[in-house]
């Protein structure tokens, strides 16, 4: 049998030896990396799995539920601003859209996003990733500022076919719109700003698109048709939008996430270093482990029952992820991190027609940063005596990784 081990930080309590909260808020990431939170989410899946929060908003805990819910975009509409904002859908972005907008949007925007596509970004993910990595001096660096941040946005920005110079700017955005309150005006005010901004930014390349046809991801899907039907700018704007800035903090945060895990089993990666045949292992038991959102929304269209609860349409459910990664019913000692397990059934990159577009190109780019530092460092370790600091609210990462490396 594997070696089975657990996951959290070091020097922090096992989810399983680790109390659970009382019934109510949910507690944040930090201090201790997510002990805590995962603790309550094995609570809440026992004795509460619906449970209302002081909003009167539905929270989902176990696997079952959660991915049926995902699976009926008819009962469950992904449209939360439009039914419970009161404003209009903003176009394009596919999160948001239900049948059969979702469908004819994702249709054009597949023509663009292939497989084929995806691994011929391979060399430059590669070459991107060196030049990262050569710029890390000394023994000591933080991940998320040296490596995880900038590559993806590097990578997104060649795709789309703007400047990769550009990327300070693109993360800049991310982390304003990443810092937004919805309770403070003058931060939703920020919010409204960033995304204009963002929006004028990239009209500018649909423009030239349109005026000189180009075979970047922008030209393509200026150029993208289906049954008749092309995309309108806004539609265009609002995926590439969602791409730079969701795109980035997906996957800077998962490579934030499988050194983590690694980090728990460092006999793990010498094992890899000498085999990396179990890479692809490591990123799916990191996924199951630490998804990179906690949660995600849907809002049922009628009436509906879930684990007993009745939920009244136009309801905002929160489908939590994580926990249905964790969820005892599906997997076997969830809290430990055990690359060696099926994870055919982790949520991490969502379920049914919603299932992430970017999930190829995430897990693309995991592998070859995991590769190369692997050729470069004998052993990585979380630095114990540097300070760790993670992400709020729905994101589940690290927002610093300081490492101790030991150069091959």
């Amino acid at each position: 049998m594997p070696q089975k081990m657990s996951y959290v930080l070091p020097n922090v309590p096992h989810p399983l030896r680790t109390p659970g909260p009382e019934v109510g808020q949910p507690p944040t990431v930090e201090p201790d990396g997510g002990a805590t939170l995962l603790a309550w989410m094995r609570r809440m899946r026992d004795e509460r799995p619906v449970w209302r929060d002081e909003s009167g908003n539905a929270h989902v805990f176990r696997h079952a539920d959660v991915v049926r819910i995902m699976a009926d975009p008819g009962l469950y509409s992904s449209d939360t601003v439009g039914r419970l904002g009161g404003g209009e859908t903003p176009s394009g972005v596919l999160l948001l859209l239900d049948p059969p907008q979702h469908g004819k949007l994702r249709r054009l925007v597949s023509r663009a996003f292939t497989n084929r596509l995806i691994s011929e970004l391979a060399p430059q993910i590669t070459n991107l990733t060196r030049e990262l990595l050569d710029a890390v001096d000394g023994d000591r660096f933080d991940l998320v500022e040296a490596v995880a941040n900038p590559l993806p946005v590097m990578v997104i920005a060649t795709m789309l076919g703007v400047p990769v110079g550009d990327h300070d700017k693109f993360q800049a955005w991310g982390e304003q719109l990443l810092a937004t309150d919805a309770s403070d005006p003058e931060s939703v005010r920020r919010m409204e700003l960033t995304g204009k901004e963002i929006s004028a930014y990239l009209q500018e390349f649909v423009d030239a698109r349109r005026r000189t046809p180009h075979d970047d991801l922008i030209g393509t899907l200026v150029q993208a048709e289906v049954d008749g039907q092309r995309l309108a700018d806004d539609e265009i704007v609002s995926f590439a939008t969602l791409l730079l800035l969701a795109g980035h903090i997906t996957t800077s945060v998962l490579l934030g996430n499988i050194l983590l895990c690694l980090d728990s089993a460092p006999e793990r990666w010498e094992a890899l270093r000498a085999d990396r045949s179990g890479i692809a292992a490591v990123i799916e038991e990191t996924l199951r482990c630490r998804p990179p959102f906690t949660r995600i929304e849907r809002v049922p269209t009628r009436q509906v029952e879930i684990a007993g609860e009745v939920i009244e349409p136009n309801t905002m459910i929160h489908l939590w992820l994580l926990s249905a990664n964790h969820d005892e019913r599906v997997f076997d000692d969830p809290a430990d991190f055990v690359p060696e397990r099926s994870n055919s059934r982790q949520t991490a990159f969502g379920h049914g027609i919603h299932y992430c577009i970017g999930a190829p190109l995430a897990r693309l780019e995991s592998r070859i940063v995991l590769e190369l530092m692997l050729d470069r460092f004998r052993s990585v370790r979380v630095d114990a005596d540097a300070p760790l600091s993670f992400h709020g609210s729905n994101v589940f990462g690290a927002e610093r990784l300081p490492l101790v490396v030991r150069r091959a």
